[in-house]
């Protein structure tokens, strides 16, 4: 029998899913998992649950997982890992990676349009939040080296001594992201935190900008574990967040008063920074304060002249 004719190039290559005979059909998408981001990974949670995510018109989106008490253990458990070698990373190696995160961010910036417009902005204001987002991200990464300038002293001593005071990042960072400004909102929130050398959890209830935004960091230069973002209703996680143990600080722009409320009798267990919310307007001039907030002193005594 003659063999039948196939198009130049198609050797191999089956058919479109839901194509018809004739080649007809549009093709069915691919449609993206949104899952959480710990430890350099993106599993699904543990509890094996979902939500529904749907655009500013109540159309579905997509699928997003909803993170547990379980994955925020683990969570904290994978960003107290990373701290040790954040930490001890130099201020200016810090900086280049932030700033290797910002290059990225900027290349995927249609991505994130077309996620903040599905969240009922307009295409000018996405296009405005992705430019403030990148800027936003690169004027921290220069802070990298600078701030132990700003923060540290050489203090004048009525002795024999030198004493000189310098700032260290004070450890793991439970932070809920901004809802009013999605990208925006959370890199304002998380660079000051690690170009600090702090090791940081995320929780972030609008997770199409969030998780994508993790893909950012996971193709990058930045160790695994030092941001870990979950997924999912922050009247469940933030609480559970704040009263960790190995928690050091936590940032709650992104509480309600109520809810800042919760979070900072449940952060009473142990010593504890709690940032609680303000109002904010992210695009203005952050200045250093969020920085210097999650920063501890460490003052050190020299004798002169022995």
């Amino acid at each position: 029998m003659p063999s039948k004719s196939k198009k130049p190039g198609s050797a191999g290559r089956p058919e479109p899913r839901g194509a018809a005979a004739a080649g007809g059909a549009a093709r069915l998408r691919v449609r993206k998992t949104y899952k959480l981001f710990i430890g350099g990974a993106f599993p699904r949670s543990e509890s094996g649950r979902s939500y529904v995510v749907n655009d500013s018109r109540g159309e579905f989106l997509a699928n997003a997982s909803w993170a547990s008490r379980k994955d925020v253990r683990d969570a904290v458990v994978a960003a107290r890992r990373a701290f040790g070698g954040w930490s001890g990373k130099t201020p200016y190696n810090r900086g280049q990676i932030l700033y290797r995160i910002a290059e990225m961010l900027e290349g995927r910036g249609r991505q994130f349009v077309e996620e903040l417009r599905d969240g009922g902005l307009s295409r000018e204001a996405a296009e405005a939040e992705v430019d403030a987002a990148v800027d936003r991200w690169v004027w921290y990464a220069g802070w990298a080296d600078k701030i132990a300038q700003v923060a540290g002293a050489v203090n004048p001593v009525a002795g024999p001594f030198l004493n000189v005071s310098t700032p260290e990042p004070t450890g793991v960072v439970g932070m809920l992201a901004p809802r009013e400004s999605p990208l925006l909102g959370l890199v304002s929130v998380l660079a000051p935190a690690i170009v600090t050398g702090n090791t940081a959890v995320v929780v972030a209830d609008s997770p199409l900008v969030a998780v994508t935004f993790a893909e950012v960091l996971a193709t990058s230069d930045l160790p695994a574990g030092v941001v870990n973002i979950l997924t999912g209703p922050r009247e469940e996680l933030a609480p559970w967040l704040a009263g960790h143990m190995d928690v050091n600080a936590v940032d709650l722009a992104g509480a309600s008063e109520e809810l800042a409320n919760a979070c900072e009798t449940a952060a009473a267990g142990n010593l504890k920074r709690v940032l609680r919310p303000a109002a904010t307007d992210w695009s203005a001039d952050p200045g250093t304060e969020r920085m210097t907030a999650l920063l501890e002193t460490k003052t050190v005594w020299h004798p002169i002249g022995v």
